[in-house]
């Protein structure tokens, strides 16, 4: 039987299904939307949690990707749409999210990656966000 996956966690696929659909497709934030409402199991996504990220990191993405470049040994081009997004959704969370702990945001990111990303995606999303937290999260990201 699969885990029940929390609302939290919904949202969060949800954003990262429209980030690709944005990226690749070129839709924008109201086509997106639209398609969203339309998948079976939005219904029990947390839909202030969704609106909040996918708009933030649809607005900011240039941002949150030269936060992200510095910690990213190749182009940016040359990772994967899916990756790209999981990082710029776990790197918009761990910025302007802080009350969701930058541990949680970096296990969701993992867990997105083995969802939709490649064999070893996830490993590539961890090495990269393990460098993102102490940056951002310097206080609670720190060594104990």
């Amino acid at each position: 039987m699969a885990a029940v996956k929390s609302p939290r966690h919904r949202a969060r696929e949800f954003v990262v299904q429209g980030l690709y659909q944005w990226q690749v497709g070129g839709q924008d934030v109201a086509a997106i939307r639209v398609q969203a409402e339309s998948v079976a199991g939005f219904d029990k996504a947390d839909l202030e949690l969704y609106q909040t990220l996918l708009d933030d990191v649809m607005t900011n993405a240039n941002t949150l990707r030269d936060l992200l470049q510095p910690h990213i040994s190749r182009p940016w081009g040359e990772i994967s749409p899916i990756e790209r997004c999981i990082l710029l959704l776990a790197a918009c969370e761990l910025k302007e999210r802080i009350e969701t702990p930058y541990r949680v945001v970096i296990n969701e990111a993992i867990e997105l990656a083995k969802t939709f990303g490649g064999t070893d995606g996830h490993k590539f999303v961890n090495g990269v966000l393990d460098k993102l937290a102490p940056a951002l999260r310097s206080a609670e990201a720190a060594p104990r």
